[in-house]
């Protein structure tokens, strides 16, 4: 029986341990690495679930848990099948049971190809379902050593050398997937901010770019940030781009829609309640898309784009348009 079928059956839902590995032997790694948390340790044992089955409905044949799983997954995995609980961890909480062993190289981000039902190193389509997690398989060789190893293992894998050579790996391979594979909403955002931002937003300078799915908010986003009198929370929504004029004092937000994500009413409302509160004299939107195609591919079915925002389209970049509402 599935592990998730166990769970709903209420039996125990997780083993006492998965590929040999105890939670207690999880808690006196990152003991060591000054990364013991709840959440952390939990997070660690769903990564290293071999029994069950990918919950990627698209994953290769054979593949598990384990292969690549995404932050919602472990979320699940970790609240609903390890917990027993009905509520699976918040997602946007990966800063703080993801991200600090992301960057000592523990946790490697991967991304399943949808066509060729291949995992890839790097989270090469930002902020698409099929980004994911792995353990590096240097971190689980660690976890899973003999008691009298385990020690002088991880004194080794903690390095500092170490530690920079599998940053420089992980963006290396990370590098070569992308030519495999295609960038289109990061090609995208990328436009926007070379042609939009020229042509229409003279004087706004960029705080951030969203087009990755490690660091949300990097060190110098958090300087530009900072110098704009804002900082940004979880609970806040993550634009594509966050721009900022300093003569005005006016916001400006750009989602870049290969997918989905537009300007929709629920983000103008979220986004307008950060643009208050920091004091800021206003904030406008735009959603890109790369073709009219695309635009009319998405917005027949939703149209959801939000009165008062624009729309540009990257292959007619000489104008943009205006969403309004005809009066009643």
């Amino acid at each position: 029986m599935l592990l998730r079928q166990a769970a709903r059956a209420g039996k125990q839902a997780v083993p006492e341990t998965f590929q040999g590995v105890t939670k207690h032997r999880i808690e006196a790694v990152l003991k060591v690495i000054d990364r013991l948390t709840p959440d952390i340790v939990d997070a660690v044992f769903a990564l290293l679930d071999d029994q069950n089955d990918s919950w990627f409905s698209n994953a290769p044949d054979g593949a598990k848990f384990c292969h690549g799983a995404t932050t919602a997954h472990v979320g699940a995995h970790v609240g609903i099948l390890q917990r027993n609980a009905s509520i699976k961890l918040d997602r946007e909480g990966r800063d703080y049971w993801i991200k600090p062993l992301r960057v000592l190289g523990a946790i490697e981000a991967i991304y399943l190809d949808p066509v060729s039902m291949t995992f890839y190193s790097g989270h090469i389509v930002a902020k698409s379902p099929n980004c994911a997690y792995r353990l590096e398989n240097e971190f689980k060789r660690v976890l899973q050593a003999d008691e009298k190893e385990w020690v002088e293992m991880l004194k080794s894998w903690i390095r500092e050398d170490k530690v920079r050579e599998r940053a420089e790996l992980q963006a290396r391979l990370a590098a070569e997937s992308r030519q495999f594979l295609d960038t289109k909403h990061s090609d995208l955002i990328e436009s926007a901010c070379t042609h939009y931002i020229t042509r229409f937003l003279p004087g706004y300078e960029i705080l951030y770019v969203d087009d990755g799915d490690g660091d949300r908010i990097t060190k110098e986003d958090c300087v530009r940030l900072e110098g704009a009198g804002i900082t940004i929370s979880l609970s806040d929504a993550m634009p594509d781009v966050l721009l900022w004029n300093r003569d005005t004092n006016y916001l400006w937000v750009i989602e870049a829609v290969t997918s989905d994500g537009e300007v929709d009413e629920h983000k103008i409302s979220k986004l307008q309640k950060l643009a208050e509160r920091y004091g800021k004299a206003g904030i406008g939107f735009t959603t890109v898309y790369r073709t009219w195609r695309d635009a009319a591919a998405r917005q027949g079915r939703h149209k959801n784009i939000a009165p008062g925002s624009y729309l540009w389209i990257l292959e007619d970049p000489s104008k943009h348009f205006l969403v309004e509402v005809f009066p009643s």
